[in-house]
């Protein structure tokens, strides 16, 4: 009997087991596999969170042009060559292009597409100070300004990533297109207070929003921020985006401003401003200056921890500074040319003495007559000066007004979010 009972009591069991089954170990290679998710997903964030290196700005026109790269380049290949590389890299760096993803990991990643905003708003800045430089027709160029026109959010066809190609594809063109030493260039210095006071206007704004998120205002007049001009208190958890977003923006000035150096290097050195523009670039070379910290820290004084934001604030509202010199200088210096190559124009110059004696008096009629035309030409020169400087300035005021059209960073952040 005892027997028979064990065997009914294994049936029943066996049926139970059937009937019931107990999925209690299915919790476990589920665990296990939303564990490996993670670890995969934070090693890739990481890794397409590495800022991309700065490119070799004197091999690019070389490397962009291919088999032509031996041939002699116009003024202005070294300019779109570098513009090109900057656009290129967005979509071409590990991970591609972060900002318009709608999936995990670049969804939960900021840092990166912050930065992707800074290269990207620079690059339009640019873009649309090529044709002012160039003196032929700019077809191409205008294609390049349409490819990188909008917020940079777009997903669903045609992506960002499709826009960004044709304005990389269009630059390439025009680069092809300036082979050779016969081949019409950049104008020197044109369009270059334009292109500066659209640099100028995006710094200023980086400055503000960093020092409105730097913490204390004591901190700020202590060192020459004017606390009122601040904007909203950037949030404690948006400071981190906004000094990436400087980054990206000092990673892509170091290399414009150098290739624009090698195009303009004779209209620099005229209008006198070489130096302060190599202390601009190495003004926002310490903008990339390695991060030790895993986090954007917002600490005070010498206390243990670092104020990120203002060191970055500080480094921006220099470079935006050295910006206002060099733009007022080469205002100024192209005024300078038109007035002298006016014809008919006399040199305001000394008027030339002549000895008088009893037998030259007639000579001595002739020299006075002669330096009073002489001043009367330095008056008309003096005026023209005074014309070529108010057109200088309305150029100037001109270029900021475009930067002051685009889209406040404000309102692009908030539709962003």
């Amino acid at each position: 009997m005892a027997w028979t009972r064990k065997g009914d009591a294994r049936r029943r069991k066996r049926v139970e087991a059937l009937e019931r089954p107990d999925y209690g170990w299915i919790w476990k290679p589920l665990l296990g596999l939303l564990l490996l998710y993670v670890v995969v997903t934070l090693a890739l964030g990481a890794w397409w969170s590495r800022t991309p290196a700065v490119h070799s700005v004197e091999r690019l026109p070389m490397e962009r042009r291919g088999d032509a790269g031996a041939e002699p380049a116009a003024r202005g290949a070294v300019t779109v060559a570098t513009l090109a590389s900057i656009v290129e890299t967005l979509y071409a760096k590990p991970g591609g292009y972060l900002r318009n993803d709608r999936l995990p990991p670049g969804l939960w990643l900021d840092n990166m597409p912050s930065w992707e905003r800074g290269v990207l708003r620079q690059a339009q800045d640019l873009a649309r100070a090529l044709p002012s430089m160039h003196p032929g027709e700019a077809g191409e160029l205008e294609t390049a300004i349409r490819g990188l026109a909008g917020d940079g959010l777009d997903w669903y066809r045609p992506a960002t990533e499709t826009h960004l190609g044709e304005a990389v594809a269009a630059l390439d063109r025009q680069l092809s297109m300036m082979s050779g030493m016969q081949t019409e260039g950049f104008t020197p210095g044109a369009g270059l207070p334009r292109w500066l006071a659209d640099v100028g206007a995006r710094l200023d704004d980086l400055g503000l929003r960093l020092a409105s998120g730097a913490g204390s205002h004591q901190l700020l007049r202590e060192l020459a921020i004017d606390t009122e001009a601040l904007p909203a208190g950037t949030p404690w958890y948006r400071v981190d985006n906004v000094f990436f977003e400087a980054r990206g923006t000092g990673w892509a000035l170091v290399q414009m401003l150098e290739g624009v150096q090698r195009d303009q290097a004779d209209a620099l050195a005229k209008a006198g401003v070489v130096e302060r523009w190599e202390r601009l670039r190495a003004e926002l070379a310490m903008t990339q200056r390695r991060l030790w910290s895993p986090l954007v820290m917002s600490g005070s004084g010498f206390g243990p921890f670092a104020n990120h934001a203002l060191v970055m604030a500080l480094h921006v509202s220099r470079s935006r500074e050295l910006v206002e010199e060099i733009r007022e200088a080469l205002v100024a210096s192209a005024a300078l040319p038109a007035t002298a190559a006016e014809p008919g124009a006399a040199p305001a110059s000394e008027p030339e003495v002549i000895e008088v004696t009893p037998a030259g008096e007639a000579h001595a009629q002739d020299g006075a007559s002669t330096a009073a035309e002489g001043a009367t030409g330095g008056e008309e020169v003096a005026a023209k000066d005074a014309t070529a400087a108010g057109a200088g300035t309305d150029a100037s005021t001109e270029g900021t007004g475009d930067a002051e059209a685009s889209p406040s960073d404000e309102q692009e952040q908030a539709a962003e979010e």
